[in-house]
């Protein structure tokens, strides 16, 4: 059963890039992706651990390096959901990665496997995305290519998302002053009722 639902995940592809990474970055990108499970941090940071390849000359793309951190975070979070042991999942990836990373794999579980079946027990194991910074600013759109004076108020929204993998990417919405006045009610009313909880 986990190992179908890594091949469901795509494990398998996530397998032959993690064969280009040093073991030294791979684990902190597998702390990264712990601690982000076990919500001691909001998300794992993609852009400094491609920095890291970068300067150490491992050629792999933004996306592909999105892939392996949604792999490992996926490996560790279905190892927990079953309750695997280091030598079911080290047997399992055995044939699929180098000596050097399944030694990762052993000390990080070794380490963290415990812990992460407890919260998933517990259901606490992140599950979902997860909400981690929002801002917003008012501002004035004054004209256009069609239309000399606007002078249209507006808001920007920008919600900063962590998915389940850690991956935190950025949304940003521009509303209308009824559109914002409408996303606003719609915020009270959801406190309204958590308050009642």
């Amino acid at each position: 059963m986990f190992e179908r639902e890594l091949e469901a995940l795509g494990f398998e592809k996530t397998g032959d890039l993690i064969k280009i990474v040093p073991p030294d970055l791979f684990a902190e990108l597998c702390q990264q992706s712990v601690q982000h499970l076990q919500r001691q941090r909001s998300g794992v940071d993609c852009h400094a651990i491609f920095q890291s390849f970068q300067a150490v000359g491992v050629h792999i793309s933004e996306d592909e390096l999105r892939k392996i951190i949604r792999g490992m975070t996926a490996l560790f979070s279905t190892a927990a959901k079953y309750n695997v042991t280091c030598e079911e999942l080290l047997s399992m990836l055995i044939s699929k990665l180098p000596k050097q990373i399944l030694q990762v794999i052993r000390h990080v579980w070794n380490e963290e496997g415990k812990h992460l079946c407890e919260l998933q027990k517990s259901r606490d194991l992140l599950p979902s995305g997860e909400l981690v910074d929002f801002h917003w600013k008012i501002g004035m759109a004054v004209s256009s290519d069609s239309c000399r004076s606007l002078n249209h108020p507006y808001v920007t929204v920008e919600l900063k998302v962590a998915d389940y993998s850690g991956q935190i990417t950025s949304k940003i919405l521009e509303l209308t002053i009824p559109e914002f006045k409408n996303f606003h009610k719609q915020f009270k009313e959801m406190s309204a009722v958590l308050e009642t909880v």
